[in-house]
């Protein structure tokens, strides 16, 4: 398969990854310019961007990358090049058992938008589906709401309390009734949650912003959402047979290779040795001969 239709199909899985692409290569070096791969959020990498050793540094970085959400430029120098300043945006790295060339590599976080669920043919929900279109969110069907950040029941009096209990069993961390404080009090009281699910709703969604029309309360209650996704802590729960974000996932084990000095994740390919009862892992398996040697 190829790189692109892999990037495609694990974006409609909404799976993360990073798309790492070649762009300068000095020879000697077994990558050339335009040679790419996707790193997955457990450190596996499908296609090709540099031999085992330039693999290493791509992991490692591209972990990085899917932590922050950040662009980077990865430089993969050998050790005997002259010293290049990092600067902001770029990454600078020097690798031990690396042939003798240089790699330039251009590491793309792709993260999963948001999901947000909207309930309501109103003019506020429809004004809602519109903002978070625009805001670059992905809106979920009614009803659907696996995997959402947030849900907004917009209803106005119509199955509120259907579409409430729809996102808390999908486990949706933000709920947001659009009513009055004193209706949307009302709503909550008859429906008897428990004191965890009734913190999740948001009886009278939005931020105070004084608004009126049904486009202003989109614009408060999406400021709102993205309060909580970008500094709140508002994460969605996983899908069934769908990896986590990487932030919720199980970071890769790691080890430092005993004769290079790199880095290394630990997988089921990842050249191994037990010496006097320890567990060694390393880079490649001529460092692994050469430490058993």
């Amino acid at each position: 398969m190829l790189i692109a239709e892999r990037a495609k199909e694990l974006t409609n899985e909404r799976r993360p990854f990073v798309h790492a692409t070649v762009v300068r290569a000095q020879e000697p070096t077994s990558a050339r310019p335009g040679d790419d791969a996707v790193i997955l959020a457990d450190g596996s990498i499908e296609g090709f961007v540099g031999g085992v050793c330039a693999e290493g540094s791509v992991r490692q970085a591209a972990l990085d990358s899917l932590r922050d959400g950040n662009t980077v430029l990865l430089r993969v120098l050998p050790e005997e090049s002259a010293p290049f300043p990092e600067t902001p945006g770029a990454l600078v790295v020097v690798n031990p058992c690396h042939s003798g060339g240089a790699l330039e590599i251009f590491l793309r976080p792709m993260l999963p938008k948001p999901l947000v669920g909207v309930a309501g043919t109103t003019p506020i929900g429809t004004a809602i589906r519109e903002l978070a279109a625009f805001l670059d969110f992905e809106v979920a069907p009614t009803g659907f709401y696996a995997g959402a950040s947030a849900v907004v029941v917009a209803g106005l009096g119509r199955d509120e309390e259907q579409q409430i209990h729809a996102a808390i069993e999908a486990r949706v961390p933000y709920i947001g009734l659009v009513s009055s404080h004193k209706r949307g009090e009302a709503v909550l009281d008859a429906m008897r949650l428990t004191p965890a699910e009734r913190e999740r709703v948001h009886a009278h969604a939005g931020i105070d912003i004084g608004a009126r029309t049904p486009k202003e309360i989109a614009l408060s209650i999406l400021a709102e959402v993205v309060r909580g996704v970008r500094k709140g802590g508002i994460v969605a729960a996983p899908l069934s047979g769908v990896s986590l974000p990487l932030m919720e996932a199980a970071a890769p084990r790691q080890a430092v290779d005993p004769v290079c000095g790199m880095t290394v994740l630990i997988g089921e390919n990842t050249p191994h040795a037990v010496v006097d009862g320890q567990d060694h892992w390393f880079c490649c398996t001529g460092c692994r001969d050469r430490y058993t040697a």
